[in-house]
């Protein structure tokens, strides 16, 4: 399409948004898939490279791909107003879901049926990561030093605990020199009227930043700059601009942070919060929610439902905010920075480095589920393990990459086989 005005109307663009933001579940790969379906074969508002332009560049940037998608597409055919709306009808219904999730899991996560539907779900995300990685790799592992990259992040992240902005800042720098051939540049190329000036770009960038740590004013004002709300704020932001690869990249770095340093949550928290994301529409990342709320609720210093949903917002703004900015900052130049060789090759380093990460993301997550009192020397950590744990991730593996069952469907039978070990006094 060559004018946003050609597209549909604004009505119409949030129509249709608003339906994807509810039937978005699955994961990225089964939400771009629906956008595909919907606006380019559906309703025919871009064509195939416009639509593959705006993918390309949103997989190479920190954060969501599919959320930014939604965004770009609103942008593209209704400028910001247009992508803020398809953004936020592509989240919100997620964030409400899994807000109330993780106030069940919090008020009621003790009951034996609870517990036991959390215990398969978290059985089976084990399972989902190695499906993760598989995925990832297929597509990011193009050339022998992507193998080394991936290797070394591993390495580094399993066994020498480097923190995570290192590991990728390293990996871009190794892509960065070595290179990449540069990309055929689409030949559409994106409407004069709606390409900034640098002087709009700059003034768009602080505008933005502004917006972003607005907040701030609010949380000093309900605990000080040093209490849980802050800490929460800071940290997420930081977050928000080294999150590659999405949120099973992101999920070993903020444990790692979360569990040993804030302590808001246990590590088989973290896969329980995983576990409740991936049953819920929106991006995976939206994870990161449930450690907003269990953080606010226990250490906020209020009610702890008000805490736990105040600590869930503060998540969401300050993860979410910064995917808007890039977008709005680098649709425009898209086809310019797909065509710098050098600037590609960095790009894929960190796509490479993304799934040493996803590995040791599985490792830890298997550790933590497997071993519930911790690995105990051979010959003992044959007795501690649990074999239930295992049976159920196993059962879900083959299920998703042998049978190619639904994810619903899997993560049902996930649930429901832990709630019978669970009440059965098994597991």
């Amino acid at each position: 399409m060559s004018n946003p005005s050609a597209g549909p109307s604004f009505a119409e663009l949030v129509s249709a948004f608003a339906k994807i933001g509810v039937l978005s579940f699955g994961g990225p790969a089964g939400q771009i898939a629906l956008m595909h379906k919907i606006v380019v074969d559906e309703k025919k508002w871009l064509d195939e490279p416009r639509f593959l332009s705006a993918l390309n560049f949103c997989m190479l940037l920190p954060g969501p791909e599919a959320m930014q998608l939604a965004t770009y597409i609103g942008w593209l055919t209704h400028g910001v107003k247009g992508g803020i709306a398809t953004g936020l009808l592509f989240i919100l219904p997620g964030a409400a879901v899994l807000i109330a999730l993780s106030a069940l899991y919090f008020f009621f996560g003790g009951l034996p049926l609870v517990a036991g539907l959390l215990f398969g779900l978290k059985a089976a995300v084990v399972a989902l990561v190695l499906e993760a990685l598989l995925r990832v790799a297929r597509r990011a592992l193009k050339a022998w030093h992507h193998w080394v990259i991936a290797a070394l992040a591993l390495v580094a992240l399993s066994i020498f605990s480097v923190p995570f902005p290192l590991v990728v800042l390293a990996a871009g720098v190794a892509g960065f020199v070595i290179g990449s051939p540069a990309k055929p540049a689409d030949t559409a190329t994106p409407p004069a009227a709606i390409v900034p000036s640098w002087g709009s770009a700059l003034a768009m960038a602080v505008a933005g930043l502004a917006v972003w740590f607005a907040p701030l004013t609010v949380i000093a004002a309900l605990g000080g700059m040093d209490g849980v709300f802050a800490d929460l704020a800071t940290f997420f932001a930081q977050a928000a601009i080294v999150t590659f690869g999405g949120a099973y990249a992101v999920l070993a770095y903020v444990g790692d942070v979360a569990v040993s340093q804030f302590k808001w949550l246990e590590p088989r928290e973290m896969v329980t919060g995983l576990g409740l994301a991936e049953t819920t529409p929106g991006p995976l990342i939206l994870v990161l929610l449930f450690v907003g709320f269990l953080a606010g609720a226990r250490l906020g210093g209020l009610d702890p439902a008000l805490g736990g949903v105040l600590g869930a917002l503060v998540t969401l703004w300050f993860t979410f905010v910064p995917s808007f900015i890039m977008i709005f900052l680098g649709a425009p130049h898209v086809e310019r920075i797909r065509a710098m060789p050098r600037l590609s090759g960095a790009l894929s380093g960190i796509t490479a480095a993304v799934v040493g990460v996803i590995a040791s993301l599985g490792l830890w997550f298997a550790v933590t589920l497997f071993w519930p009192m911790g690995i105990a020397p051979l010959p003992d950590m044959l007795k501690y393990f649990d074999g239930w744990a295992i049976a159920i991730a196993v059962a879900a593996g083959v299920a998703l990459l042998r049978f190619h069952i639904g994810l619903g469907w899997v993560l049902a039978a996930a649930a429901v086989a832990g709630a019978g070990l669970k009440l059965a006094g098994l597991a």
